[in-house]
């Protein structure tokens, strides 16, 4: 009686299919599309036959590519209607848990990434099912207190420690020809790093948390010591999160120690707001205010610290998965020691570009911009200075498991100046293994 039933349905299902050809055509050529990475037109294709739902096939690859061009409540549809005959697909649970994420139903995610864990996929889909547990993870301070810790270390080797200038004879302003000391020229060095810190959030109402870390950060270098830096800080603040609106205050504070002795505390607040676009674009805003109080000779250069910023990040539904950022910021630096040569206007702007071509890969490409137009003529060179600093940066980071990952930076900048003093070139490259206790 069982198998005569089995042959039933399958019988059924074929006449179906040979009674509705367009369904299989269609089926066929939204599985060619997505299999090409060209989920968008598959999702309008699709869209645009409403007919065909209710097709298992056809929901399956219909459901992956509206989760992939960006609606994920479609897909969450389609693939619920294909799990009904057939629960124990894997591919299709994974991609719903995805549909899940993305609509921000974190729980309900988890659970199904859970289920597709159980039945111990290939090492690949077992990485990108951790990375999106790590992602939900973070979410959740929003509605659970999470906690975590981490630890850092590496080396590196960094051409230009000091910021010293590439040759000893200079021309100033005023001055002339100018010959360097020898601390005031390039110097590089290798140098091992450690840092460590941890975080906390803890919601007290629906959409509110507070949060709260502290970081430390070590940078040795191997024989020009001065100019070793470590530095100490810790933030605490609350977030309100509401529809596609997140907002976030935060205090800090951050003390910088050069060559073993306290250079520069830095005490600062700071609004954020956060707005999710749809599930592929946001946009976010910051104003922010600082007291930057220096130690010894140095405290000529004390200074209030004022700015605000705009951000916008956008992932593109393509191969390896490609997220782009960009930001734009304005800051006024004001002396508070009547030195007004040593205040600043800055402008900058920041670009990134993020790539996945796996599971356990990331890469990323970043390029700063920074002008600063000093607010004062120097005093001895009877000139206004304007720096122009840019540096450009690659990365990729490798996820060797669930809690370690290493990762390789490479960066190149150069500060060019109307005052040759400060004109300088900088390279330095790191590699850095990092555990997350979660």
């Amino acid at each position: 009686m069982e198998k005569q039933k089995t042959t039933s349905w399958l019988l059924g299902m074929l006449l179906g299919i040979l009674a509705n050809p367009v369904s299989a055509d269609m089926t066929d050529e939204i599985k060619n599309l997505v299999a090409q990475k060209k989920s968008a037109e598959a999702y309008q294709l699709g869209h645009q036959h409403p007919e065909v739902m209710g097709n298992p096939e056809f929901d399956f690859y219909y459901g992956i590519a509206c989760i992939d061009a960006g609606h994920a409540s479609e897909g969450i549809l389609a693939l619920e209607r294909y799990l009904l005959n057939y629960p124990a697909n894997a591919r299709a649970r994974l991609e719903l848990a995805r549909g899940y994420f993305m609509s921000g139903e974190d729980a309900r995610a988890r659970n199904e990434f859970s289920n597709v864990q159980k039945l111990n996929p290939p090492p690949d889909v077992q990485a990108t099912i951790e990375r999106y547990v790590d992602a939900i993870r973070a979410r959740e301070g929003r509605y659970r207190t999470t906690v975590g810790f981490y630890v850092e270390g590496g080396v590196g080797y960094d051409d230009n420690v000091n910021g010293g200038v590439s040759d000893a004879n200079i021309t100033l302003p005023v001055l002339g020809s100018v010959q360097i000391t020898p601390d005031g020229k390039r110097t590089g060095d290798t140098f091992t790093h450690f840092a460590a810190g941890g975080r906390v959030a803890k919601p007290v109402a629906p959409g509110v948390s507070f949060f709260g870390g502290v970081g430390y950060d070590g940078r040795y270098n191997q024989g020009d010591t001065a100019y070793s830096m470590e530095s100490l800080g810790g933030y605490g603040g609350v977030s309100l999160f509401k529809d596609k609106n997140l907002f976030r205050a935060t205090a800090s504070f951050y003390s910088l120690s050069v060559g073993s002795n306290r250079y520069r505390d830095v005490n600062g607040i700071a609004g954020e707001l956060f707005h999710q676009l749809d599930e592929l674009q946001s946009l976010n805003g910051f104003i922010q205010y600082a007291t930057l109080d220096y130690t010894g000779n140095n405290q000529v250069r004390d200074a209030e610290l004022s700015g605000m910023g705009l951000g916008y990040r956008k992932a593109f539904i393509a191969r390896w998965q490609p997220v782009f950022n960009a930001g734009l910021s304005y800051s006024e630096e004001r002396n508070q020691q009547n030195r007004p040569d040593l205040g600043r206007d800055i402008s900058s702007l920041t670009l990134g570009f993020n790539l996945s071509p796996h599971p356990k890969w990331g890469l990323n490409a970043s390029y700063i911009y920074q002008g600063s137009l000093y607010r004062g003529t120097d005093a001895t060179l009877n000139t206004t200075r304007d720096d122009e600093y840019q540096s450009l940066g690659l990365a990729a980071t490798y996820l060797y498991s669930r809690n370690v990952s290493i990762r390789g930076e490479l960066v190149t900048s150069e500060n060019s100046s109307n005052l040759s003093l400060y004109t300088y070139r900088r390279n330095f490259g790191s590699i850095n293994a990092r555990y997350e206790f979660k």
